[in-house]
């Protein structure tokens, strides 16, 4: 039985990455058709990004973050889109001209808006989803 229990809380973990990933380029395909500095090429290019914006999120963001937590803490908390913004210009750097972010003023606002779209979408698209996947395996086993 427990095998049955990894396997079905590894498979929400997958189900949770993959709607992550793909909620985070429709975030960016709306950011890219909002804002004049953010472009994204097409939806295979706004994937991609997506995915290497995911992993620079779990790799760098959290050293970025250490980094600069006095800075944040004595700006309280305005400091932390910048952040956000180091991570899209990385991600801008690795995918060339398919996923461009231009400038650092426009980008600060772009951070903004994703960062608030992601909790929306977290909240109303994501959890609901991995809740009935999670509900739906249980019965199962």
């Amino acid at each position: 039985m427990s095998e049955k229990v990894y396997t079905y809380k590894s498979k929400s973990l997958i189900l949770e990455i993959i709607l992550d990933i793909v909620c985070y380029a429709l975030i960016l395909m709306m950011a890219s058709s909002v804002f004049n500095n953010i472009y994204v090429e097409n939806v295979w290019y706004a994937l991609l990004a997506s995915a290497i914006i995911s992993l620079l999120n779990l790799t760098i963001k959290p050293f970025l973050i250490y980094i600069t937590l006095p800075l944040t803490i004595i700006t309280l908390g305005i400091f932390y889109p910048v952040v956000n913004i180091i991570v899209l210009k990385l991600a801008s750097i690795l995918m060339s001209g398919h996923f461009v972010i231009e400038g650092w003023f426009t980008p600060f606002f772009i951070a903004i808006f994703i960062s608030i779209m992601k909790i929306l979408f977290e909240i109303f698209i994501i959890k609901p989803i991995v809740e009935r996947w999670v509900r739906y395996e249980s019965i199962c086993i």
